[in-house]
């Protein structure tokens, strides 16, 4: 296992959940209903199966296209998007 990617995996993918829609949809539902212990699994069990989801695609893509594709193509898209926001009413 490769620790310098397990932690910085960790710390990117924390800091961008940290006060996201996502959070903040766990926390209502939180502050809604009294089991926590049912909101904790249900939002710990999403994430998890999304980020199956996310790895699986992610290797399968990464042994189709190569590495440099798809760092220029992320980037490409990133920008796109960045665009989109700014200019959209």
């Amino acid at each position: 296992m490769d620790l310098k990617l397990l932690m910085s995996t960790f710390v990117l993918v924390f800091l961008a959940e940290l006060g996201d829609k996502t959070q903040l949809a766990t926390f209502c539902l939180a502050a809604k209903d009294g089991s926590r212990i049912s909101v904790f699994l249900g939002a710990a069990g999403a994430l998890v199966l999304t980020s199956l989801i996310a790895v699986s695609c992610g290797f399968l893509v990464g042994n189709i296209i190569p590495q440099h594709y798809l760092r220029f193509g992320a980037g490409f898209l990133f920008i796109i998007f960045g665009f989109l926001m700014l200019f959209s009413k």
